[in-house]
This record gives C-alpha cells, structure tokens and sequence, in this order.
C-alpha cells in the first residue's frame, strides 16, 4: 500500500496523530509492536471473571480538551462517567475521609479553601503558608519556570514559606498523585506549572471510561485509520529509522522488512526513542536530553470481593513515604452494567520502587490491608480472584531538568516528527498530554506539507481573581514574580 506517513506507536498520542492525519487525507501506517493498541492505556478481558480491566485505572479531568475532542471525533464521549460534580476526591486517613470538593461560589484561587480549612489536621497557618507559592505561580512565566526547573521541589517549598503540614496534606499529595514522583526528587518547575492548573480553574470535574479505557478509542481509531485508507498493525516492531543523510525515509521493521513514507512520526517513550535513532544523533539536540527522562514504574492491583465494601467510585490515602496504594477506584461504582454487584476495587502503587522484591501475593496482601484501614469489611470479606499489573514505565520522572529536556514536535530532523505525553505540550505527562502531542504532531506535518491547520485544542486560561491577578502581573513585567523567585533563589544552600 502507497503510505504518506508511518506513526510508529498505537498508543494515545499515536492515534491521535493518525486520526488527525487521516482526517486530512494522508494515508497514515500505524506500526504497534504490543498485540493491542493503547500501550500504557490499554485494556483487555480478564480470563478468570470475564472483566475488562486496564492496565491501570485512570481518571479523567474535565480540562483534557484535547483527548475528548479525539473521543468526540470517535464517537465515544458520551462513554465517559462524571463524579459527583464538584468533587475532585476523597482524602482518606484510617477510616475517616476528608471530601476535597471545589466551590463553584468561590472564585479561584480560592475553590478549595473550605474543603482546606475542614481538614482538622490542618491548621489555618498551615493552610495559609502557600500563599506565597500560589502568589508566584499565578505570575510566572514560562521562563520562570524553566528557571525553576533545574530546583528541587521540596527545599522550595519550604524557602518559599510553606509549612510542613500544608507540604504533607496538599503538595506530597499532589506530588505523587500527578507528578507521580515524591516531592523531594520532583521539579519545581514542573510542580508549580500543575499547581497554577489547580488553582486556576473553579469548574472541573473527575470522570472515568464507563468500560475498559481502550474501548473509549483503540478500535474506533482503528477503523476510523483504515477506512480512509490507511492500516493500523499491531504485533509490528520497529527496529530503526531509515535515514539518507540528516533525513528520516522510513523504519526497519524487527523481521528485517523496510517500509519508506515521506514522514515519520515516531509517538514512543524517550526510552524507545534512543534506541531508534542512529547512534551518532544521540550527542545532539535534542536526542542529547533523552537520557534525562527516566521511567517512573506503576502496579496497579484489582481485587475481586465477594459483596459490596462501598458507595465511593474513588479514594485515595493522604500520602505517606511507607505507604503502598495511593488511590483506589471501586469499579462497579463506575461501570453501568455493574451496578449492584460486589466490588472489584482497583489500585494504584505509583513510583513503586518501594514495592520492590514483593511477589504478586505479597502486593495482594498489602493492598488489602491498606484497603482495609479505610474499609474494614475487606478484611472480612472474601477475596475470589486478584490480579497484579507491573507497569515498567507508567510516565516519564518529572525530575529537576526534564521540563528544559521536553522536546519539540518539528525540527529534530527532517521527515522527522515526534509525539508523546513527554514532549513540549505546556502540560504534565497524562493522557491529555499524549493527545495534545498527537494532535500537534499532525499540525507539524501538515506544516511541513505546505497545509497549515490547527487541530490541537488550547487550555482555557486562568479563570476569576486567579485570571484578574495573572493579568494584572502582565501589567507589571511580573517584578513581584520575580522577586520573590529571585529571594528564593538566592537562598539555595
């Protein structure tokens, strides 16, 4: 078959490019070397109960603008199912839970404060000791945070004021649950970037795949690929690019087999990438910065009960360093067909080297115990199946100098394009991240074709007194900004 572009990865960010593409007439080759697409989004049938699991259970924000404008494409939008509205999650300790809700009566920044000032384990000078973090994040720019990137996140939090009971219940927690990385090992740039999202915004909501992740866009991509005349391939492996000169003509295929395309989209991790490319490009731009990205593992572990532990569709434990699971996710809660049957709850341990040597059973065993802390009926009640998903890379480790390492869609070589939840997208490793990517790698190509076209969807803009104040610090060259970094700087031991 006569192929435009090859996209070597048939994960989110590479059917999104494909898709993109094809809507635009291109004959688009999706090469995946897993025997089913999605890569870290992918979901499957469970031999024993006959269950679509994932690989790991996700949720949504109703800020990805970019993966639902490729699940509207698809047709499968209306498969997302919407938390309660204003709930962002419940915090759990032992067997209370502290509601995180956010207050569409008050403007933003201030969204979260009564779910804050409730929080007795809090106190109101904990709560108020961020004040000048969030000040600094509503003003930077982005080259402040790209100064900031090469910090730590913990020292500067503390030199920026915040104490430590607003560093355990707020920024560890955010930390790990998005960042996926603890904060002593996290970016600041990279951190504040996510906490000016937050607080910026009054009127998200958490929504989840009514079914398997995969169902909400792997076939339909698919179909939707080849009904305009290009082919998606899964069990496909790419040894090598194909290059003559600087330029990039096609892929080696693992059997030995060249395919030639006019571009290449290769919509893998950095990981992935290095090995790709001829070695002499790794001493340059920006294939030099790929060794910086390095993989942050999951285990995400589902238990089967056998009655029903909770109303919750999802939890999580306030964040502590010997602690396990972080969130949880009753998944008959979620899915419709489910309803009333008895829990299967689903885990996540992220930044899992803690779990290292711990058989599938040992990891079993904790979760229920960890499970049980919030829940004490699952200790009682009967497990009838469980099963443990080992991730080796679930995001790249957002450490200090991986948001400078980010690379660009175009110019890293010709006939070239990358895609990827780590390249350049303004937005932390996530599925919208890797949708965004997609979207924007396609525009590069289109650019590159003489057919310019937008195609990715822009983050709304900082909303109320966060918005009027991001504003007002444009008016003033942001010398609070960056007095108040610069002071923060100067104090690096």
């Amino acid at each position: 078959m006569k192929t435009d572009v090859i996209v070597i990865g048939g994960g989110i960010a590479g059917l999104t490019t494909a898709v993109g593409l094809a809507r635009e007439g291109f004959a688009v080759q999706v090469l995946e070397k897993d025997v089913r697409l999605g890569g870290r989004a992918q979901s499957w049938v469970d031999r024993t109960t006959g269950d679509t699991i994932d690989l790991g259970p996700h949720i949504f924000v109703s800020e990805y603008p970019n993966f639902f404008a490729l699940l509207e494409l698809l047709g499968t939008l209306d498969q997302v199912v919407w938390q309660e509205r204003g709930l962002f999650v419940h915090l759990c300790e032992g067997q209370k839970s502290y509601p995180y809700r956010v207050s569409h009566q008050l403007p933003t920044p201030l969204q979260f404060m009564p779910s804050l000032l409730k929080d007795e384990r809090m106190t109101w000078l904990d709560t108020l000791s961020c004040t000048q973090a969030t000040a600094y994040a509503l003003q930077c720019t982005e080259e402040d945070l790209a100064r900031l990137d090469e910090e730590n996140a913990l020292p500067f939090l503390k030199r920026m004021g915040v104490r430590q009971g607003n560093i355990d219940r707020y920024w560890a927690f955010a930390a790990m649950s998005i960042m996926n990385v603890p904060l002593e090992v996290c970016s600041a740039g990279a951190l504040l970037r996510l906490h000016r999202r937050l607080i910026g915004n009054n009127d998200f909501q958490v929504g989840f795949a009514s079914e398997g992740l995969l169902s909400l866009f792997g076939e339909q991509s698919k179909r939707y690929v080849e009904a305009r005349g290009g082919q998606v391939r899964t069990s496909t492996g790419v040894k090598r690019l194909l290059t003559e000169g600087e330029r990039v003509t096609g892929v080696e295929l693992d059997n030995g087999q060249q395919l030639t395309a006019r571009k290449v989209v290769a919509a893998v991790t950095p990981q992935v990438l290095r090995r790709l490319v001829p070695p002499a490009w790794l001493h340059r731009a920006p294939f030099d910065g790929l060794v910086r990205f390095l993989p942050c593992p999951y285990i995400s572990v589902y238990l089967w009960f056998d009655r029903k532990l909770t109303p919750l569709q999802f939890w999580a434990r306030s964040f502590k360093p010997n602690d396990l699971n972080l969130d949880f996710y009753d998944l008959t809660n979620i899915n419709p067909r489910w309803k009333g049957r008895p829990s299967l709850v689903a885990s996540n341990i992220i930044y899992s080297h803690r779990a290292d040597g711990m058989s599938d059973q040992d990891l079993v065993e904790a979760t229920r115990a960890e499970l049980a802390e919030f829940l004490p009926e699952a200790a009682q009640a009967t497990l009838t199946h469980a099963v443990v998903n080992r991730i080796p890379m679930a995001i790249h480790c957002p450490h200090p100098g991986t948001e400078s390492a980010r690379a660009t869609s175009s110019g890293a070589a010709p006939g070239l394009t990358l895609a990827g939840d780590w390249v350049q997208t303004g937005l932390p490793s996530s599925m919208e991240s890797a949708a965004r990517s997609g979207w924007l790698a396609a525009e590069a190509v289109l650019e590159e074709e003489g057919r310019p076209r937008t195609l990715g969807k822009d983050h709304s803009g900082l909303s109320g007194f966060a918005g009027l104040f991001e504003k007002g610090a444009g008016l003033l060259p942001h010398r609070v900004a960056r007095r108040v970094v610069q002071r923060a700087l100067s104090k690096r031991s």
